[in-house]
């Protein structure tokens, strides 16, 4: 049985992303309260498997959880897309005319922002977690409070659902990365028969002109698609940044593909500068997605 740490707790889209990406597979949660304890969590058990999410199609990149992944030595394995849909929930015996607050994370409470003006008269509260925020009313019997969360926690906590599919955006995506251990990778690579064809990169580059278009200039040499690219400024080093290059895809370019061999090199063999260095981490793509 697979051992999965996710930010949030049971139900939450965490939750969900985890049971899809490892659908068949017999999963043990580990519930954690912070991005920060889903990496001790691997740290404490190298066996242990993380499931984050890194971008939301909304929302945008969550910036902290590049850093954490950079600092943490953990490797990515693959990546599940899952699509994101809220409810208005509430106590079961409740209704509309009872509701004076609502209760959610705060990146829900923004991808439900025309909802919620079309409710001023409800007292928006951020909190923890969606999953958690319909947890807590249904334990402490929260009258007159309701929670935007998913159907599948609403359903998980007995939740009555006033309204689905709430959010602002139907095109709302988050992208979720797994990342294990290093030496559990490549033992879980070894049984797993799947193609690797995408591949993220980091790395940092000094304050020249130039620099950065040298590095685009190898990637567009050997016909990489690169769909993103996001800068972080490396603290105590003025005008010098980490640059998190995304979904790198490959499919003409077999020798490229056949080179991924390490995934840490040296970028001298490309660049004269000694501190260019570049961290590349295979990963298998799932593209299924999930209608909550």
């Amino acid at each position: 049985m697979k051992k999965i740490a996710i930010q949030g707790t049971l139900g939450s889209y965490h939750d969900i992303a985890a049971h899809k990406y490892f659908e068949g597979e017999e999963i043990e949660l580990i519930c954690c309260a912070t991005f920060e304890d889903v990496f001790q969590a691997i740290h404490k058990d190298s066996l242990v498997i993380g499931m984050l999410a890194i971008e939301n199609t909304i929302a945008g990149s969550l910036l902290h959880n590049n850093e954490l992944l950079r600092q943490s030595g953990t490797q990515i394995m693959g990546e599940y897309k899952l699509r994101i849909s809220h409810s208005f929930v509430c106590l079961p015996e409740e209704d509309w005319d009872d509701i004076t607050e609502v209760n959610s994370h705060p990146i829900a409470l923004m991808q439900c922002r025309e909802f919620l003006q079309q409710h001023p008269d409800i007292k928006v509260v951020e909190g923890e977690d969606t999953a958690l925020s319909a947890e807590m009313i249904k334990t402490g019997g929260l009258k007159g409070h309701a929670a935007i969360c998913s159907k599948v926690a609403a359903e998980r906590y007995g939740m009555k659902i006033l309204q689905e599919g709430i959010e602002t955006n139907k095109h709302n995506f988050t992208r979720f990365l797994v990342v294990a251990d290093p030496w559990q990778v490549d033992e879980l690579r070894r049984c797993q028969s799947s193609d690797i064809n995408k591949a993220s990169m980091v790395f940092t580059l000094p304050h020249t002109e130039g620099s950065l278009s040298q590095v685009l200039s190898i990637l567009s040499f050997y016909n990489i698609n690169l769909t993103k690219i996001q800068s972080l400024p490396i603290i105590g080093r003025e005008w010098e940044y980490h640059f998190y290059a995304y979904n790198s895809q490959w499919s003409e370019n077999e020798e490229f593909c056949k080179s991924y061999q390490v995934t840490s090199i040296p970028f001298t063999s490309f660049l004269e500068e000694e501190h260019y260095h570049l961290i590349i981490q295979k990963q298998k793509r799932k593209d299924a997605q999930s209608n909550l």
